[in-house]
């Protein structure tokens, strides 16, 4: 009898070592339309897989839905399925001046703000993005000739401000480049099984201003933004595959 894993309704096998991780089971079906022989895997919740391949390499989809939770249940399950290397294809609102919508952000690490991880790991631990995955990124981002930067993200529960203070101020001025809210289960799951893990995000407001409800991501620029961190996510499976590293 063939094992179904229980969120995503995935069996062991079903996923290949690469794995894309949209938050939107909409742009999961989006990724899935650039691979050649695309096929649908399973859906369930929040919680869309498909495969296929992208000039040669087999790659997989699976949207992790909204926040930390959501995207350790499926990141664990995932890494059950098959896959080995996940790459994070978000979005985050920015917390430098210079960070700017539309660009791009590979991160490599990330403050662990959120509640999941700490259930996981010791506060102390890092959530580290793998180097050699957020170096592909990099790469990619470069190739694409995209406007990009690199460092540390913010992963936070909350989105809309209650009374308390998210101190995006304090976080800005230590040098975080983005908050989001996925990365840092990300990390620290794949730290905790064994594999590698990265994240590259497309900037699609400024996190200061946004978590007071000034906060619209259905622009253009946004949208090129995702389209280019896609391509950019593929290229860097593409590289990784091959064990390449020219740049």
């Amino acid at each position: 009898m063939q094992i179904r894993l229980p969120t995503l309704l995935l069996s062991p096998g079903d996923l290949p070592s690469y794995v894309l991780l949209p938050g939107d089971p909409a742009r999961a079906a989006h990724i899935a339309e650039r691979l050649d022989g695309a096929e649908e895997v399973a859906k369930n919740r929040e919680f869309h897989s498909y495969r296929g391949f992208y000039k040669g390499v087999a790659v997989g989809v699976v949207s992790t839905g909204i926040g930390a939770p959501g995207a350790a249940i499926c990141v664990e399950e995932s890494i059950r399925a098959g896959a080995r290397v996940l790459l994070r294809i978000g979005t985050a609102g920015s917390l430098q001046d210079d960070v700017k919508d539309g660009d791009l952000v590979v991160a490599l690490g990330a403050v662990r703000g959120e509640g999941t991880s700490p259930q996981l790991l010791p506060i102390e631990y890092p959530a580290l993005a793998d180097p050699d995955v957020a170096r592909a990124l990099w790469w990619a981002a470069h190739a694409q000739e995209a406007r990009v930067h690199r460092g540390v993200v913010v992963t936070l529960d909350a989105f809309y401000q209650g009374v308390l203070d998210l101190k995006f101020g304090i976080l800005s001025q230590a040098g975080a480049l983005c908050v989001e809210m996925e990365c840092a289960a990300l990390f620290c799951v794949a730290a905790l099984r064994g594999v590698q893990a990265g994240a590259i995000l497309a900037i699609d407001g400024d996190a200061r201003r946004a978590s007071a409800g000034a906060y619209d991501p259905h622009r253009e620029v946004v949208s090129r933004a995702i389209s280019q961190e896609i391509d950019c996510a593929l290229e860097a499976i593409l590289h990784l595959s091959k064990g390449k590293w020219d740049a």
